[in-house]
């Protein structure tokens, strides 16, 4: 089979090292690509959202299957031009993926069908949202309701912060149009948890559980991010917990979507509070997450293409996901000054350490080549991934491997994984 995965970050690195190992595939491509995907994949010069462009290509080149990653494409039909030109593409349609696309869409699916989530209510202008929160109970989170890579979210502690998000959002449009309307939710306390899933428009399995570390500083403190670093599994996810978010939270949105003339097929993203009231939906995204995908995928068994075509086709009832009975650890290495204004462009050293070194990989997210170096090209610059035997372990080879590469401004934090100290 020939492959053309479209993005070029962690993510899709990580999902193209899974596809590498498939004895189904002969060639993989991918727009546009990384440094480090360039060694596994052929890089094409095309970006995300010029779908004629990718669809193109993939005639051209008699791709079998498009895998769509990133959130905007998938949001913006990447999906159904790749169909509508007759290539088979994993990830949902844009009829689908506005469960990601809209916070507004997927709060008020989650109140219809009895999904349990963060009370809330919605906003299309901020003179309504500034009445509302003269009435509200501190902290409370603003949403802006569109894309804003993985950083509309402010939690504001009182009332002066909360004025302060709704001009941000809907008045400065800090986050563009994504901000037209805006979400004001209840703050939730407890354990947060993501649970990556496969789907196929009736059948949902989970894949193993992760925990990200969406702020920029250690202790979690800091503005938002889109991740500096993961852990799998989350010891706070237990078997009674999974139990309950099956019958509770991934079988009624399945049925949700179907019922709304939805089908959701590919994978769906539950970020998942664990409260003292109960688990609660914070947020579901339409796609693998990143960096949760660094952590994830290294420990499944499965041939990664079976899963994909079982998703298309309807069958993944058939499938039996297995992984590894180990832990994964990734710890996102960053330019000094994300996500706010960083430098890029500096040359990264100690890349080769990893090669063939079991249990270990880098997963490149911001890099490129420039006079046959790999230098820095964005904020999320690596992602150091280590398996272990357990967490702690996991942890620990992590950070060893993150020593191994030096660059420029480089930047981490130093406490991926401590909540599991607590175990």
């Amino acid at each position: 089979m020939k492959i053309l995965v479209v993005g070029g970050g962690g993510r899709e690195h990580a999902i193209i090292t899974s596809i590498a190992k498939s004895s189904k595939v002969t060639k993989i491509y991918c727009a546009p690509g990384n440094a480090g995907i360039a060694e596994l994949a052929e890089c094409v010069d095309i970006g995300v959202m010029e779908f004629d462009k990718l669809v193109d290509f993939a005639k051209k080149e008699a791709v079998d299957l498009a895998v769509v990653a990133p959130d905007d494409p998938l949001v913006a039909g990447a999906v159904d031009a790749f169909e509508a030109a007759g290539i088979r593409a994993f990830g949902p349609r844009a009829n689908a993926a506005i469960i990601e696309g809209s916070k507004a869409f997927s709060k008020d699916l989650m109140k219809k069908y009895n999904i349990p989530t963060a009370a809330y209510e919605n906003f299309t202008d901020a003179e309504s949202a500034l009445a509302y929160l003269e009435t509200a109970s501190f902290p409370i989170v603003l949403k802006a309701d569109g894309l804003a890579l993985g950083k509309g979210v402010l939690i504001c502690k009182d009332l002066e912060e909360a004025k302060a998000g709704v001009k941000e959002i809907m008045l400065d449009k800090h986050f563009g149009n994504a901000g037209n309307t805006m979400v004001i939710e209840e703050f939730m306390t407890g354990r947060e948890v993501s649970v990556l899933a496969f789907c196929d428009g009736t059948t949902i399995k989970p894949m193993t559980s992760a925990q990200d570390h969406k702020r920029a500083q250690d202790g979690d403190q800091g503005l938002n991010t889109g991740g500096m670093g993961t852990f799998s599994p989350s010891p706070f996810y237990t078997d009674e917990i999974a139990d309950y978010c099956m019958e509770n939270i991934y079988k009624p949105t399945m049925a949700a979507m179907k019922a709304e003339k939805r089908e959701f097929k590919g994978v769906l993203f539950c970020g998942l509070m664990i409260t003292p009231q109960g688990v609660k939906v914070l947020e579901y995204n339409a796609r693998f997450g990143d960096p949760e995908a660094q952590v994830v995928l290294p420990r499944m068994k499965n041939d990664i293409i079976d899963v994909f075509e079982a998703c298309i086709d309807g069958t993944l009832d058939q499938v039996e996901l297995e992984f590894e009975d180990n832990a994964a650890v990734c710890v996102v290495l960053a330019s000094d000054g994300y996500p706010v204004s960083y430098k890029k462009g500096y040359p990264i050293s100690g890349l080769e350490t990893f090669k063939d070194k079991e249990g270990y990989y880098v997963f490149h997210a911001g890099t490129k080549f420039e006079n046959g170096k790999v230098v820095t090209n964005g904020g999320r610059v690596l992602g150091v991934t280590a398996t272990g035997k357990d967490l702690h372990e996991a942890r620990a080879n992590a950070y060893k491997a993150t020593g191994w590469i030096t660059f420029e401004n480089k930047y981490m934090r130093h406490d991926i994984g401590k909540a599991i100290d607590e175990c």
